[in-house]
């Protein structure tokens, strides 16, 4: 009994100084293997700090940047970086407007909540900790599922019964995840398991409202800022639809309507910057990053910078937008709101065709402007929001 205990003692001794050494290998090593590699190079930066880095800087750069009054100016990269639900529910899930507001609304708040995770100080393992948050999340989580695999199973049944998927996006894919399960003799292996649903489909509820939501927002801001721009888009879309619905093929006659939300794209990018991991030695231009190192692309600062775009840059002109994205670029990969590569957006041209046909009836049937009572200080929680909201004023013509 007393060997077999002090076996017992030993192993779990040795569980907690082998547990002890990852974690250490993990949140000191690494990173200062890492910090070193970049400093040889001559890239600098501030000094690797233990569990929170320099989270509390950056943030308190971004607590006093909030705090500050802003001018009616689209330079907004100071503020945010000091260092369309009915039309997703009917062309991606086909479900009811009451399910999809239900989710709607729980992702908002896990959002939210992610954002303050974010912002605290990372202790390793806290995530597993009862707190009110982490409660609150997996509430969150628990009950997203719960309601998507409701969706999924009411759709899986309409599936083999051989009912039209309406052409939404989770009827497309569950046809073709049964159709894959039934070539291969039934085998779900090489299907998508309803884990997999789930999250696209928690990815694609987000992705497909805040974006586009956000992207409207900042379109009525800004044209109500430059009325100019409001009348032009008016007047175009009277002219094609008069006071009509618009068609979907039509949207393709409008010029004046996408040049402008390419330039609400370009000073108001959904997201402020892209983070990539590198899973092996990589070499950019001059400089060799090592295996593990994340490198942000930095969206908001691209899209503002002078010598891509001219002396202009902070100006609200869809003008450069009139040859298409490749000129106003000058062929340069400058332009880039719904990422690039192989990972681009997959739901980025049916964003632009929800805020085409939103903006469209918009215009159609108001004129707006911006209320006294509004406070220019956009600010990110996942997306650039108006801090204090959007208060205008429209009137129906």
């Amino acid at each position: 009994m007393g060997k077999t205990l002090v076996v017992s003692l030993i192993i779990c001794a040795l569980s907690v100084i082998l547990w002890a050494m990852k974690a250490l290998y993990t949140i000191w090593w690494t990173p200062k293997k890492l910090e070193r590699a970049l400093r040889k190079q001559g890239i600098k930066g501030p000094a690797y700090k233990l569990f929170f880095g320099n989270m509390k800087e950056n943030f308190g750069m971004v607590k006093e940047a909030r705090s500050k009054s802003m001018n009616l100016s689209h330079n907004i990269a100071p503020h945010i970086l000091p260092f369309a639900l009915q039309t997703v529910e009917k062309y991606a899930f086909g479900s009811s407007f009451e399910e999809g507001r239900r989710i709607f609304q729980l992702q908002t708040e896990q959002a939210e909540l992610a954002i303050q995770a974010i912002q605290s100080v990372y202790i390793p393992g806290s995530r597993f900790l009862p707190t009110k948050r982490n409660t609150r999340m997996k509430e969150i989580d628990k009950e997203v599922r719960v309601l998507l695999t409701d969706i999924i199973h009411k759709r899986e049944q309409a599936t083999k019964v051989g009912e039209s998927t309406n052409g939404d996006l989770l009827g497309l894919m569950m046809e073709s995840n049964f159709k894959e399960i039934k070539e291969n003799n039934g085998s779900k292996k090489l299907g998508m398991s309803l884990h997999e649903i789930i999250e696209e489909c928690k990815l694609f509820y987000f992705a497909g409202q805040e974006t586009t939501s956000t992207l409207l927002v900042w379109t009525m801001v800004a044209l109500s800022m430059h009325p100019e721009w409001q009348v032009l888009a008016r007047e175009e879309v009277l002219q094609i639809f008069e006071q009509r619905a618009p068609e979907f093929d039509e949207l393709t006659h409008l010029k004046i309507v996408p040049m402008i939300l390419y330039e609400v794209l370009r000073l108001y990018p959904p997201l402020v910057l892209l983070t990539r991991r590198t899973d092996k030695e990589m070499k950019l231009g001059k400089i060799i990053l090592p295996a593990g190192v994340r490198v942000a692309l930095p969206i908001l600062f691209i899209h503002h910078d002078r010598e891509i775009w001219g002396e202009d840059v902070d100006q609200f002109n869809p003008e450069r937008f009139r040859k298409g994205v490749s000129n106003a670029t000058k062929n340069q990969v400058s332009f880039f709101p719904f990422g690039w590569g192989p990972r681009i957006c997959i739901g980025q041209d049916f964003a632009m065709v929800e805020a085409k046909m939103a903006l469209t009836m918009i215009l159609q049937h108001f004129s707006f402007k911006l209320s006294p009572t509004y406070a220019h200080a956009p600010c990110t929680v996942i997306t650039i929001q108006p801090q204090y909201g959007a208060q205008i004023i429209l009137r129906k013509i």
